[in-house]
């Protein structure tokens, strides 16, 4: 067992129904035993949930006991826009901030608001509040699905970190190959701040299938054929899912991945199994 396997983190994203919120605020709870180094509470396109990421973060951070880390994006948002909600989050004591461009609303065509890109946003974040906030930014071991090609994402990437980022989570993968060619890139570069794989449990195959298309995650054809071979049988696909996903986690954590970031989908059973086992080692 290495040290690094203790440092976790989890994410949720900000619910439309109060029986939804309320079956969010279990699972931190129960997520919450496992020590965690933070939650974070996604945002989404054009700042749609702001009022609810905004309840949901002070709800974690203040009943839950985990400190709390809202997603921001700058879609859509002014500066004063954003001025308003980093005051909020520092007079209630938040004190980490996943720092995103953010997805476009549907019919967006362009990037609106007067910041354009994520690189701008740490750099506006970190005028507005000095070291205040713990600046996360996300990766792309695979790129991002609008980036013009590999190195030009990349090269985005590099300059988020050099504005003032302090660390990295990625997009979710199923290859641990691409993580790890993505750190030894940018390390090449210059950009030593640590890169947390972000880890998506298996639980629905259609679910997953269409996430992976729109965010540009590969799921692997041997992967995708074991689970279409299950059909409905819910069973099979969690536990086969818990053992890909455990044996991805170890061999990130083998090869020095510094934290691991669960994308829980409001569940806290399917990255609990997988921390289970990975501790059971």
């Amino acid at each position: 067992m290495t040290e690094h396997t203790n440092k976790v983190s989890f994410e949720f994203f900000p619910t439309k129904t109060d029986a939804g919120h309320e079956k969010l605020i279990a699972a931190a709870h129960v997520l919450a035993e496992h020590n965690p180094e933070f939650f974070s509470v996604t945002y989404g396109a054009g700042g749609s949930t702001r009022d609810r990421t905004r309840n949901t973060i002070l709800q974690l951070d203040q009943e839950v006991k985990v400190p709390a880390a809202p997603h921001l994006s700058c879609v859509g948002d002014s500066r004063d826009d954003l001025r308003n909600l980093l005051t909020e989050y520092r007079e209630a004591g938040i004190k980490r901030i996943v720092a995103l461009r953010g997805d476009l609303p549907s019919g967006m065509g362009q990037a609106s608001g007067e910041l354009r890109y994520a690189n701008e946003l740490v750099d506006f974040i970190r005028q507005e509040t000095g070291d205040h906030f713990h600046i996360e930014v996300a990766a792309y071991p695979e790129a991002h699905p609008q980036a013009r090609h590999y190195d030009a994402d990349l090269d985005n990437f590099i300059r988020k970190a050099n504005a003032g980022a302090d660390s990295a989570i990625t997009q979710y993968f199923f290859n641990a190959d691409c993580y790890f060619h993505f750190v030894e890139r940018v390390r090449k570069a210059g950009v030593e701040i640590p890169i947390v794989p972000g880890i998506m449990p298996i639980t629905n195959y259609s679910k997953l299938a269409r996430f992976s298309d729109a965010c540009g995650a590969e799921i692997p054809r041997w992967i995708r054929k074991q689970l279409e071979s299950y059909g409905d049988d819910s069973a099979s696909i969690a536990a086969f899912g818990t053992e890909v996903i455990t044996r991805l986690c170890q061999r990130l954590i083998d090869g020095g991945a510094p934290s691991l970031h669960f994308y829980t989908l409001n569940q806290a059973e399917p990255s609990l199994a997988v921390w289970r086992n990975l501790h059971g080692k």
